[in-house]
């Protein structure tokens, strides 16, 4: 499956009989799903339907989905109130002998409050169910276009993330070849360390001191975080061979990452490893960065 970001935009519009709708989706980072529908006056029973197919396309993600449907013009029927229109035409008859025999004009009616109403036509269940398919057509579109966008994004981003966890690689490569991890500068540099001391003038316990020295070595290994720093390299490239919505997983290794480079800078006692590491520190908060886009 292709990577997705969580950014993405899209919007698809249509008719269905007299009606005109659009469809306007917007997707931003998010811990989970999250959806916030507008849907308008009349298609409140689709909220089901469209979270179920959101949710059958995504897996994270903030999404505002807007839905806008106007009737046309040509849809409006004139509807008379023949009680009204029978009760001025009664009137009329009544004061025939005061008022202006003259027949009514139509401008004259439909000047009359309440005689003439315009208004939409009662929409059909056969209609209705029309257009609720051809909404769910239209969202199917641009749930499809939304996706195409975060797909792209998502490849884009994976080169982005590809070269940043080969820096990781070549870091750790580099703190592993170090010269200062060898046996005999740790010694030597240990050695150096116990000559000052001696030369201050204080009395130790040389048994005390041999093991306090080897308890220092041992603190001082870095072979345990190298391991695991690799593995999680691997691990980070198989992931995004693999695709789909790995960023939750990807943004757990890149905690762990940064756990083992943190180990790293605390345990060196070398400058070239600690500058290593502090750079190694640098790449892995851009590569949790990154990471945060990816569904």
């Amino acid at each position: 499956m292709p990577l997705q970001s969580m950014t993405g935009f899209a919007r698809r519009e249509g008719t269905s009989g007299r009606y005109r709708w659009a469809w306007e989706l917007r997707s931003v980072n998010g811990k989970g799903l999250d959806l916030r529908l507008r849907l308008p006056t009349g298609t409140e029973h689709l909220e089901a339907e469209v979270r179920k197919l959101v949710a059958e396309c995504f897996s994270r993600g903030n999404m505002q989905i807007n839905l806008t449907v106007s009737a046309s013009e040509a849809g409006v029927e004139t509807v008379v109130n023949q009680s009204a229109l029978a009760a001025v035409l009664s009137l009329r008859e009544q004061l025939r002998d005061v008022i202006d025999p003259a027949p009514l004009r139509f401008d004259t009616l439909l000047a009359i409050r309440g005689i003439v109403d315009f208004r939409e036509p009662e929409e059909q269940e056969g209609e209705r169910a029309a257009r609720d398919s051809d909404l769910l057509a239209g969202l199917r579109l641009a749930l499809a276009d939304i996706a195409t966008m975060r797909e792209m994004e998502g490849a884009a981003l994976c080169q982005v993330l590809l070269g940043q966890i080969e820096a990781i690689g070549m870091l750790t490569r580099r703190i592993e070849a170090d010269p200062s991890r060898s046996p005999q500068s740790i010694a030597a540099r240990l050695a150096q360390q116990v000559a000052l001391v001696l030369d201050g003038g204080l009395t130790i316990d040389q048994d005390r001191l041999y093991g306090e020295v080897a308890l220092l070595a041992a603190k001082a290994d870095i072979r345990e975080e190298i391991d695991r720093l690799r593995t999680h390299v691997a691990a980070a490239r198989d992931l995004l061979k693999k695709g789909g919505p790995v960023g939750r997983k990807l943004d757990f290794l890149s905690q762990e990452f940064n756990r083992e480079s943190n180990t790293i800078c605390s345990k060196s006692n070398a400058a070239t490893v600690t500058a290593a590491g502090i750079e190694l520190k640098v790449v892995i908060d851009q590569f949790r960065e990154q990471v945060q886009n990816l569904e």
